[in-house]
């Protein structure tokens, strides 16, 4: 209970302290969703859901390869 409680205490801290950059970051990530689905699905010609998988797996890829890239070079 008292490790659960830490991790909600650090939560709202972190929250609290980063409200106007979380949500703009919630608002930047659904619209890059909306772009992603919009030109898969034009460009592409592909179903909503291959478009919606592919807007969702890939800046999650994106993420991991930045964050590898990130921690390699902040090591040299």
């Amino acid at each position: 209970m008292e490790l659960t409680n830490g991790i909600i205490t650090a939560a709202n801290n972190i929250y609290k302290n980063n409200k106007g950059s979380i949500l703009r970051t919630i608002v930047y990530t659904i619209g890059h969703f909306i772009i992603a689905i919009s030109v898969l699905m034009l460009i592409a010609d592909v179903s909503f859901f291959v478009a919606l998988t592919d807007a969702i797996v890939e800046p999650l890829a994106n993420a991991v390869w930045y964050f590898i890239l990130d921690k390699w070079w902040a090591s040299k």
